[in-house]
């Protein structure tokens, strides 16, 4: 016994709301877990900007992505006040390395 055309196309439609549902459902929650205040997401930002410059330097600080992510992980929990700070000390760390870097270019110490 073959399934008529009609069912097929119905199951098709069923499964295809079904899973546009679950994927919109997902972005909604993951949306509204975020309590970061604006001021936090632009330090954090700033901060993942550095860690990007250093980065294509391939010299960066070795605790310097850390200090970011435990800035999102604080942002994300709402403690606004701690991610600015822990953002800040990654862009800190982040400029430093950078100039460090530009330094070491500019005078090279040969053995």
């Amino acid at each position: 016994m073959k399934p008529s055309f009609t069912v097929k196309l119905l199951s098709t439609v069923v499964l295809s709301l079904w899973l546009v549902n679950g994927c919109a459902e997902k972005a909604t929650k993951s949306a509204s877990a975020s309590k970061a205040s604006p001021a936090a997401v632009t330090a954090i930002s700033s901060a993942n900007a550095a860690i990007k410059q250093a980065k294509a330097n391939n010299w960066i600080w070795r605790d310097t992505e850390k200090f970011a992510q435990k800035a999102q992980e604080a942002a994300d929990k709402g403690d606004n006040t701690a991610a600015i700070k822990l953002a800040s000390k990654a862009k800190e760390q982040a400029e430093d390395a950078v100039k460090q870097y530009e330094y070491e270019k500019a005078n090279p110490r040969g053995l």
